[in-house]
């Protein structure tokens, strides 16, 4: 795993906290729990770790495996971003903002990984699926983890 890809969910979406994400990426969600989950309960996708608007870290996917997070996806040339990538879930929308807690866990989880694995590349979704996601969007701020990750 050379590449690290940051994406943003919240469920329903634009709201944080319950279990409903959890459900998502184990295959367990309740279609009928909410009109929004009727569109997606079919959808088999997961990522390796979730990191909680509180800075709770939640590990779905051992980083020697595949998660099913980048979808169709390309990323300086190579394909099949989940081939090579670990995927991390932040809790929040690619229209809001991200907790200090947030940055601080993913900047600890960036060093530990990097320790793991040759992970070399830090992207966006939006920068491996250009024009079909938008995630983490915009209000993330890269210069913020990157002083994150000098603080170590």
């Amino acid at each position: 795993m050379t590449l690290l890809v940051l994406h943003a969910i919240s469920l329903p979406p634009g709201r944080f906290g319950g279990d409903a994400i959890e459900r998502l990426f184990t295959n367990r969600l309740d279609a009928a729990a909410h009109p929004f989950f009727r569109e997606i309960a079919a959808l088999r996708v997961s990522a390796h770790f979730l990191v909680r608007r509180s800075g709770e870290l939640v590990q779905f996917v051992p980083i020697g495996r595949r998660a099913w997070h980048a979808g169709a996806s390309r990323w300086r040339g190579r394909e099949r971003c989940n081939d090579f990538s670990v995927g991390v879930e932040l809790e929040g929308t690619d229209r809001g903002g991200f907790s200090a807690a947030q940055y601080a866990r993913l900047a600890a989880l960036v060093r530990a990984l990097r320790r793991a694995l040759p992970l070399r590349e830090l992207a966006a979704h939006s920068d491996v699926a250009p024009g079909r996601k938008t995630d983490p969007g915009a209000r993330f701020d890269w210069s913020r983890l990157l002083a994150e990750l000098a603080r170590a």
